[in-house]
């Protein structure tokens, strides 16, 4: 029963999880965060409340 034998099986979950790991996973992060994250500036803007016509 040549599923049982772990040898061809286990060289290619081993390699196919350091492609993952070394090629894809920072090409993906690389677009999860395209930009540093700056900071939000001092002043806040002012909000002009809605007054609704039927209260």
């Amino acid at each position: 029963m040549p599923q049982l034998n772990p040898s061809p099986w286990f060289l290619i979950l081993i390699f196919s999880w350091l492609v993952l790991l070394v090629l894809v996973v920072p090409k993906v992060m690389k677009f999860i965060y395209p930009n540093e994250a700056t900071s939000q500036s001092a002043e806040t803007s002012k909000s002009n409340n809605w007054t609704w016509p039927w209260q």
